[in-house]
């Protein structure tokens, strides 16, 4: 992969690293904001509860993703970005493009999800 694809993507990542960690700090404050108001109606304090739960589960993806960028902008320090972890052949721009933060080719993607599915994991 040329230098500047790389630069490409570091920017990308960074870009968007820096947006899932605001969007991280917003929920705490908004969490300690919340958890300030102890309404006193039970309707109100399920549907907070609800809410908070709605939050969690989408910032607990977005924290894995996190991780995965941090993963990736560690791979192109390392000079192995682009590499599938399976094959150890390069993976394909087009799929890069579409999924920055994917380790795998898209065939070995194809086989390790088929493998989860036949083994009841997903």
């Amino acid at each position: 992969m040329e230098q500047k694809d790389l630069d490409a993507f570091r920017r990308l990542l960074e870009v968007e690293l820096v947006q899932l960690l605001e969007k991280a700090e917003e929920t705490v404050w908004t969490l300690v904001g919340a958890s300030a108001d102890n309404s006193a109606d039970p309707v109100d304090q399920a549907t907070q509860e609800l809410s908070q739960n709605n939050i969690f589960r989408i910032r607990s993806r977005e924290s894995r993703l996190i991780k995965k960028i941090g993963e990736c902008l560690q791979a192109i320090e390392d000079g192995t970005y682009g590499i599938c972890e399976d094959c150890e052949e390069p993976i394909a721009m087009e799929r890069l493009r579409a999924r920055p933060v994917t380790r795998y080719c898209i065939a070995c993607k194809i086989r390790r999800e088929a493998h989860e599915k036949a083994m009841g994991n997903t």
